[in-house]
Order: structure tokens, then sequence, then C-alpha cells
């Protein structure tokens, strides 16, 4: 939240250009003399003083087709790590900087008539005309030759004619869209309107304001940049936009609208504009940043929503970027790739987070129901950039009275409250994802399963779930997949379930139940994942014949007669897994595997009853769920995994995933294992940390089902997070667990947790504290001499 809030703006926009190679002389050289700039906002501005601070005798020309004095949007919010790198690079813009700043701590969020105040956050603003005042100038201080109300010529031309051209021309950059076979920008517009507009007092901290309208909801997100000032946006979904009639306002009757919706936090106050007008924030991305001499900057080659605040963050840190590449590298093709390999992931991590918080401002309406304390704890952590342990630091009193709210005993972190599922009640929220080992010998497991299970019982989760076991031999993913269709198979599950049981008391153990579907009769993992067996092949079945890559084998159709004989093998192996003690049973109907075939209109083609709509695609699965939960004891619980997203165009949608789950709950399940992905082999995930747990989120508030969380969840701040804000019930973490079979226990020992939420087995007890290292710290000198 401590980044820059920025308007999409400036620079050279004009019509688009057919693509042009550039002429480039080998081995150019990384310190070059003529530099051509497109653009006047802040990012190349700020390039444009470094590079002369640099070099004084370099000539730099920057052209900006608007006025001087014309900007868009009001205020901007700099981080203190991004006023740090501006006053190693230039104490004098840091300075003048300084002298604009108003500074604060709170954020204020508003809901339902309740307003609760987060300390401790620390920002720093100022007016974007005062900043690009600044950087006027400090650029004709340095001698760069600023021309304003002025078209950039063609980037071929200034190409042929400077040694560098930086392209800061803006969201709507006529450079990237010139060359749009160069840059290969993917450009995504999303579902809320918003517009850009500021009152004439000073909030006194970052304020969020709810309303909920005969419309719909709208949101309002302010914040001071001057004594007397404050920027304001105002943010709505599309669909509410159309219905309240801002459609058919002019600027003046729009902006006298928002003022009369946000008249409480505004003090009955007036709106002002400056040519604001409703616009779709639009994420942009490119393949590559630069081209021969040619290079984008800022929005033009990357763009974060506003509600983390990082336009102008980082637009001004990849101007200090590529001045110090410039700097370090021999060739300006090393210094282009040095800049870019520098700046992509620090980008990528905040479009992350960025996208993150765009998404649930989208989703807003289905958190309007929590408590308002939870629900502002839920609003900061939003991006997951802010988490429950650095929020406990900025304001332990606002975390602490969420925690109390949430039902937390004192000194207990959310991870290590109980929760109930039918007749079982978890100790705490920690879940061992379901892990395929691909161990069995013949579906059996053996000696590797009991220690793999029995270690990680004993290292403190609440539940603890086994791979995927398969109803039949050709259910199996693998020849080393584990199952439950014969009576030794489950008699070795007896021996593992009785260990966790005796061993680890207050531990559950479930079953994840699945048939393989198309994606079986393959290789172990290690030795080529999805690949088919070089020989010993058996026939796959799945609800369409799709093969699930170029070269796996195509499966037949299943007939309504196999259907009947599939669905015995679960009603059969379920009985086994009661037999043989788990505690819960979880239906597998994700991933590509058989159920989820039928779930994802990618696999499933059918035209008979089984096939079609989502109500005929969900028919076999909820035949399946009802036949095994049918023979599944009543007192133990059920849960369902579903993919709720194939990340692939035409695949399963979150409206779909929502419409799964009531499916599933009205059914029975307890709950909703949600992952996402695997269906289809040309998948296009976005991965990052907790990546998959919006849906989950989604799915927890609209279909009233508790949900288990999975995805890159991997430190128990994160789990904490997810719990306290609602996000999902339980926790499921698989790679970590790998990593550390006693995640749990560690967890509760790093956050000086010892209560009934974990519990250590006694002879391990003695390593509940970290073990002592040698001192890495020397004494501090006894006297210290002035010179």
């Amino acid at each position: 939240m401590a980044g820059t809030v920025s308007m999409p703006t400036s620079g050279a926009r004009g019509t688009a250009r057919p693509a042009t190679t550039y002429p480039r002389p080998a081995a150019r050289s990384s310190h070059p003399r003529r530099i051509a700039i497109i653009g006047g906002g802040p990012g190349g501005l700020y390039a444009a003083a470094l590079l002369k601070r640099l070099d004084p005798e370099r000539e730099i020309t920057l052209w900006e087709r608007n006025a001087p004095e014309d900007t868009f949007g009001f205020g901007v919010v700099l981080s203190d790590e991004t006023l740090g790198g501006i006053e190693h690079a230039d104490p004098v813009v840091h300075e003048a900087l300084q002298q604009h700043f108003v500074r604060w701590d709170d954020i204020d969020i508003a809901h339902r008539g309740e307003r609760h105040t987060s300390s401790g956050h620390g920002f720093a603003a100022l007016g974007r005309r005062e900043l690009l005042e600044i950087l006027h100038d400090r650029c004709r201080e340095l001698g760069v030759d600023l021309r304003f109300r002025a078209e950039a010529p063609a980037t071929a031309s200034l190409s042929a004619s400077y040694d560098l051209v930086i392209a800061a021309d803006g969201v709507h950059s006529a450079t990237r869209e010139a060359h749009t076979d160069v840059f290969r920008p993917h450009i995504t517009a999303h579902r809320c309107r918003y517009i850009w507009l500021a009152a004439d007092f000073a909030f006194d901290a970052f304020r969020f304001e709810i309303a909920e309208t005969e419309h719909g909801v709208m949101q309002l997100h302010g914040y001071p940049y001057a004594p007397d000032a404050s920027t304001v946006i105002v943010e709505m979904r599309e669909e509410v936009w159309h219905a309240a009639g801002f459609d058919e306002l002019g600027e003046r009757e729009s902006i006298e609208r928002c003022a009369k919706i946000f008249a409480d936090a505004l003090g009955g106050r007036p709106l002002q504009s400056n040519n604001s007008t409703w616009t779709t924030f639009r994420t942009v991305v490119n393949d590559r940043w630069s081209h021969g001499n040619v290079v984008l900057l800022g929005d033009a080659a990357h763009t974060a929503h506003f509600s983390i605040g990082s336009g102008t963050k980082l637009a001004v840190e990849d101007a200090l970027a590529l001045a110090a590449c410039l700097e370090e590298r021999p060739t300006l093709d090393e210094a282009l790739a040095a800049y870019e390999e520098e700046r992509r992931p620090v980008v990528a991590s905040t479009q992350r987070a960025a996208r993150a918080s765009l998404e649930w401002f989208e989703n807003l309406a289905s958190h309007l129901g929590q408590r308002p304390r939870q629900f502002a704890f839920n609003l900061l952590t939003r991006s997951r950039r802010v988490t429950h342990d650095n929020l406990r630091l900025r304001d332990a009193h606002f975390t602490e009275a969420v925690e109390r709210e949430f039902g937390c005993p004192p000194g207990t972190p959310p991870m290590f409250t109980p929760f109930r599922l039918r007749g079982m009640t978890l100790r705490n929220r920690v879940v061992v994802s379901p892990m395929d080992m691909y161990s069995a010998v013949d579906g059996v497991p053996g000696d590797f399963h009991l220690v793999h299970l029995g270690a990680r019982a004993l290292g403190g989760a609440g539940l603890v779930m086994t791979e995927m076991v398969c109803v039949s031999p050709e259910g199996r993913i693998t020849p080393g997949c584990a199952g439950l269709y014969t009576g030794k198979q489950a008699e070795a599950w007896r021996r593992i379930t009785d260990f966790v049981h005796r061993q680890a008391p207050g531990t559950g153990i479930g079953v994840q139940l699945g048939h393989s579907g198309r994606k079986g009769s393959t290789r172990l993992m290690w030795e080529g994942m999805d690949e088919p067996l070089p020989d010993g092949n058996w026939p796959l079945v799945a609800a369409s014949p799709l093969p699930y890559r170029p070269g796996s084998q195509t499966p037949r159709e299943l007939s309504r007669a196999q259907l009947t004989d599939i669905r015995e093998q679960f009603t059969a192996a379920a009985w086994r897994a009661a037999r043989a003690g788990f505690d819960l049973l979880e239906l597998h109907c994700a991933h590509g595997y058989l159920l989820s075939g039928f779930l994802s209109p990618l696999t499933n083609r059918r035209t008979d009853a089984y096939g079609g709509s989502l109500a005929r695609r969900l028919r076999f699965p909820l035949e399946v769920f009802d036949a095994v939960r049918a023979v599944w004891p009543e007192e133990r619980p059920m849960t369902v995994r579903i993919s709720a997203t194939d990340w692939a165009e035409g695949g399963t949608t979150p409206e779909e995933a929502v419409a799964v789950a009531r499916a599933f709950a009205a059914h029975g399940a307890d709950a909703i294992d949600v992952s996402t992905g695997q269906v289809v082999a040309e998948e296009r995930p976005e991965f990052g940390r907790s990546y998959q747990t919006p849906y989950a989120d989604r799915i927890r508030h609209e279909a009233g089902v508790p949900v288990m969380a999975v995805g890159a969840i991997s430190s128990w701040d994160d789990v904490n997070s997810l719990i306290l804000a609602g996000r999902t019930d339980l926790c499921a973490l698989a790679r970590p667990h790998l990593y550390d079979p006693h995640w749990t226990l560690h967890a509760a020992a790093e956050q000086g947790y010892d209560g009934p939420g974990v519990a250590w087995p006694a002879p391990y007890r003695a390593g509940s504290r970290p073990p002592r290292t040698g001192r890495t710290d020397a004494p501090k000198p006894r006297l210290t001499l002035s010179t």
C-alpha cells in the first residue's frame, strides 16, 4: 500500500505505425551520447535527469505532447524504498521532494456504519503537479532539452538519429502499439470503472469507504497529498456503473453524484475534477521491453492497479535501474538486457499483488457480510503483501482486536484455532495436502507410506491426507500408485491409520479417492511426468475420447454401463476406507482426472445426458458422490477437491466453480478443497504466492460452504493471514511438508505458541525450541574515537 498512486497518462500518442526494423550498429556502447525520451511523465523526466547528471556531456531531448502545467490525477504516494533510491541517486531531487511531502500513518476503513483504523503504515505523498515541476526544474538545471506541446518524431526516425530511445509514453504507448510484433504486449481490461477526483481538504488517513447503494456496491479510495487537498478515486463494477446511470452523465454531474454518495466521508464537501473521465483499468504486460536501441519504461512496459499504488513508483525505479545498467555494462545490448532482467521479477511480483488487490475490489460485494473489523483486516491484507505478522508489528492493538473477534484465545495464532467438520474437530487449521508418492507395489502402501504419513502426523498438522488412492487397477496414474480396490490394500492402510491415531492423537487422517481417467498408464513422475509407459500400458477411459496431450494414449468414451461400474468401484473403495479407519474422505474431482474430466467443458464433449450444460457435466460426479456418501459413516466428513479454473480459454469459469461447489454442498459435502488447473496440457497458470486462494475465497463467500485453500501457501504467516481474513477455513500445504515434516510444530515454536492447537510428541518435546548456534556477532567496541 505504501506505493505510488498514479494516473495512467501522458506521453506521446498518435496513429499506430507499421512495425519497423531498427538499424543497429554492432556492439553499440552502453554510454549513449544522444538520447531521445518520449513522454514527460515522472519516469521519463527522472530518467532524463539521472542520465544527464551521470554524464553532463550527453545530449538528451524529451518530447511531451502536453503543456508543462498539464497533468492527470492529483496526488502521488512514494514508498520509503523508492525515496531511498532517489536520495542515493540524486540528493537534489530528494531534498526538493521532502519539502512538499505530507506524511501520515493511519488507514481508515469505513463499513456499515463502523470505522476502524489501523496505524503504523507510513505514507508520504505530494501533488503530481509539484512532482513534475521538481523534475522539470532539475532537468532544465542539468541542461535537458524539454519540448512540450510537441509530438515526438516517429520511433524509427529517432532510433536512426539517436543512440538510445526511451519510450516512457504511458499506458497507451504509441511506441509499443506501433511495434506490437516486437514487444508483444498483453493487455487485460478489468471489470470496474473508476474516476480520478480531488477534494479541497486533507484526509487524516488513507481512507477506504464502502457505499452499498440500490444499484450495487461502490468504493472510495482517498488520501491526502497536500495540507489542504486529497486525492479521491471512486470505483465500482461496470454493471453497477451502468445501473446507477453514470454512463449517461457528464463530468460535472458525475462528480456531484459521487460527492453525494460519499457525503459522510467528504463531510459534505464537493469534489473537483481535472478533465476526469470514467475509465477501466488495463493491465499491461510485454514479452519484451527493448528492441535495438529502443526501450520501454514505466506504464509503457507494465502497469499495476492503483489500489496498491505502484505506477509512479515502478516508473521511477525503472529509471534508476536503467541508468545504473547503462553505467555498469559495456554494450547497449547487455545494458538493456540487464535492465529487463533486474526489473522484470520486481514488476511481476508487484503485478501479482496488484492483480490480487484489483480482484478483491472487483469482488468486494462477496465480503460485505463479514464483521466490520474482520472486513478491515481482509481489505488490508488483500494483496498478500501486508500479512498478519507485519500488520501485528505495525498495529498490535488492531490485530489483537481482530483475533479476539475471530475467537482466538489470548496468545493463540489463528492457525491454531480448532475447526469442526461434521463429527470431527481438527485441533488446528493446517492440512498436509495430498501428494502422490508413486511408491506403492500393486497398489499396496508399504513402509514408505507409513513413515511418510506417520512423520507428518507427528509433525503437528490438524489433518494429514493420503495421496490420490485409486479405486481400480485401471484407475491408477502410474504403476506406483496406491489403491483401495483389494482387502490387502485396506489392511495396509489400516496399519497406517492405527499408527496415526495411536502415536499422534488429535490428528485426523483422510483418504482421497480418485480415478486417473485419461491421465493414467504413465511413468513414475521422476521417470517422465505424464509420459506413457514404455510397455505394459493398460487401456484408458474418460468422459470423451480426448488424449491428454500429443503422444498420450487416447481413452475410450465411457458407456452408461461402464459409468455404473466405476461408480460401484468408488463405493467399494469408500467402504474399505471406512473399515481401514480413515477419519475423512475426499472425492478427487480436480486436475483432469476422471471426475474432473466430466466437469470441464474442455474435456467433456459428450452429447448424452452427461455432457453439455454444467448441470449435465455435474451429473456423473454427483452420482458418484451420492453413492460414496451413502456408504461413508454419517458422522465422518466428506470433502471434494475441484479445479476452480482450467487456466485455459473455454474452460471452467469462476462462476461455474461456485456453482459446482454449491452443487456438492447441496448433496452433503462438508467442505470444498479448492485447487486449480492440471486439466489440460495447454494451460497457462498465473503462478505466485497463494495464487489459488482467491478461488477458495470466492467459493467460501458465494457458495456459503467451508473451503480448503491450496497453492503456494508456504509460511505460517500466510496461513494466519488467510484464516483471519476469512478467505479460507483450512490451509493445505504440500511442498513445505516435504521440506519439513514437522512444519506445524516448528510454526508453533517460532511463534512462541504452546497450547491445545498443537502437540509435541513426548519423545520430541526437547526439540520444541530452536537449537542454539554459534555466536555470529562480535563484541562491540568499548570506546569509539572521533577523527
